[in-house]
């Protein structure tokens, strides 16, 4: 196949060749700073945080009873299967713009804007959410050493959170000065983080009492007469007949697609194949090194937790509190320890929403520079980095995040990561059909066996979603099939090479 493009209208593609010749713009080109261990150092960061220190405990209590370690499990397959989908693609197309830049050379250009627009699901709104809760921490932080110091603040009748403004302000200027020093800033952090983890395994060990591990999977629960039952239960549950999916087998399977909230971020570390000095090895070791270390961290947590107390004492109180890992220890009589997850939830979200910004603003940037948004967003600067996307990104999700009351989004972030995982395991199996001649420096094992059950097991984890999901995930992409009909198809780069010929 010759250099450049392929195929006319939406589903145009752009070769690997063409992207990684683009790469060499001087321009929009990125510094080359990362070695493997900076790669699992990101992947580390970016997934332990929230879900280990909240999503556990509650999704336990309200869902999947002690079953939510096996859960977990269930999610860790799913992830690893697309893994090893992204680490062929990431060491063969070493690009910014992760699961986009893949669906480009593979799909063409109308899915790959689909994904890229898919990808701000994962990427911005979780960073937005995920700030949110950085400054609810801070603020727990400050009462655990007697400081009253709320991060809410009411200016003329307007209420803003200073502390997330703060947060995004602080990780964008590092995004913006190197990828390098983000990640040293990250080691840092990760490196208290997990041993405050590793802290919280070792100390509820001495308290777990078998016989909270029983029933492992408590019985479904009675079905609950409220109007939003229809459209709060999973898609499975509703076309199996079940009346809700809470416990049970298919609280266990719902308990499975929730969790894999606490995943969502090892993709990211394929956002950064550009700026690594040798992605065809350093990529598919920080991409699966990071989820298996998350994986061991995760379940150990969750046996730990769910043995401390009965799953009953973690369930969401009427209040709308939900349990924390402070919530068990508190119960078996530890409170002091509260105080040191605290501070190790403050240090564990502040990696997940610089890496989350990180992977939005290289996900933009790869699209920038291909014309479906605005060409000057791929400006790079002095340090190497797309500096002009990094600001813009950076304050968008800082004016979401300070200004807009934010709900529970996991479920949108799972639907949209989920999907991204489905397309890079289909093109994995197609580039395998159409460029066999490429060089890989992995090869994901037994294609298209794995591709498949990547496939499949990502899409078991979808349809065990709420219908409310996926409705507001239909209205999603049908707004960023307009935007792209608007703006993308006519502005981009392919397009325009292609009516020059």
């Amino acid at each position: 196949m010759a250099l450049g493009e392929t195929r006319n209208g939406i589903m145009r593609t752009k070769s690997v060749e063409q992207s990684i010749a683009d790469t060499d713009e001087p321009d929009s080109k990125l510094r080359k700073d990362l070695g493997t261990w900076d790669l699992i150092v990101f992947g580390v960061a970016v997934v332990i945080g929230a879900g280990i220190f909240t999503l556990a405990a509650s999704t336990a209590g309200d869902v999947a009873g002690p079953s939510v370690s096996l859960a977990f499990v269930l999610a860790a397959i799913a992830c690893a299967l697309a893994a090893l989908c992204y680490a062929e693609f990431a060491s063969t197309v070493p690009v910014a713009g992760s699961a986009y830049t893949f669906s480009y050379a593979t799909f063409g250009e109308f899915i790959a804007w689909i994904i890229g627009w898919d990808l701000v699901l994962e990427f911005s709104v979780a960073a937005a959410v995920v700030g949110k809760g950085w400054s609810v921490y801070l603020e727990t932080v400050f009462s655990q050493f007697g400081l009253d110091v709320p991060t809410t603040v009411n200016i003329g009748g307007l209420d803003v959170d200073w502390g997330v403004l703060l947060l995004i302000a602080v990780l964008t200027t590092l995004l913006v000065l190197g990828t390098k020093l983000s990640s040293r800033v990250s080691l840092v952090i990760t490196s208290i983080k997990v041993g405050i983890v590793l802290f919280v395994i070792i100390l509820g060990a001495f308290y777990i009492n078998a016989a909270n591990y029983t029933p492992f999977i408590p019985p479904p629960a009675p079905a609950e007469s409220d109007t939003g039952g229809m459209m709060t239960q999973s898609l499975l549950s509703l076309f199996g007949g079940e009346a809700n999916s809470t416990f049970g087998v298919y609280g266990l399977l719902a308990a499975a697609s929730l969790v894999f909230f606490a995943f969502i971020g090892f993709d990211v570390v394929a956002t950064t194949a550009e700026e690594t000095r040798n992605p065809q090895r350093s990529l598919p070791r920080g991409i699966l090194g990071s989820l298996a270390i998350v994986t061991v961290l995760y379940v150990a947590v969750a046996l730990v937790l769910t043995g401390m107390v009965p799953y009953t004492d973690l369930a969401t109180q009427p209040d709308g509190t939900r349990a924390t890992l402070s919530t068990a220890f508190a119960t078996v009589g530890v409170d002091w320890a509260a105080t040191i997850i605290a501070v190790g939830a403050l240090a564990g979200l502040t990696t997940v929403v610089m890496v989350l910004l990180l992977g939005q603003i290289r996900v933009a940037f790869a699209m920038a520079r291909d014309g479906l948004l605005p060409r000057w967003l791929a400006h790079t600067g002095a340090h190497g980095t797309p500096y002009r996307v990094s600001v813009i990104i950076g304050a968008i999700v800082a004016v979401v995040a300070v200004f807009f009351p934010i709900g529970a989004l996991e479920e949108m972030v799972n639907i949209g990561t989920l999907f991204a995982f489905v397309l890079v395991s289909i093109g994995v199996v197609i580039l395998r059909r159409t460029r066999p001649d490429l060089p890989r420096g992995f090869r994901t094992p037994l294609v298209p066996l794995v591709p498949i059950l990547a496939v499949l097991a990502c899409l078991w984890l979808m349809i065990n979603l709420s219908v409310e999901t996926w409705l507001r995930f239909v209205v999603w992409m049908v707004l960023g099939i307009v935007i792209y009909f608007a703006y993308g198809r006519s502005h981009s780069l392919v397009g325009q090479r292609a009516r020059r010929r």
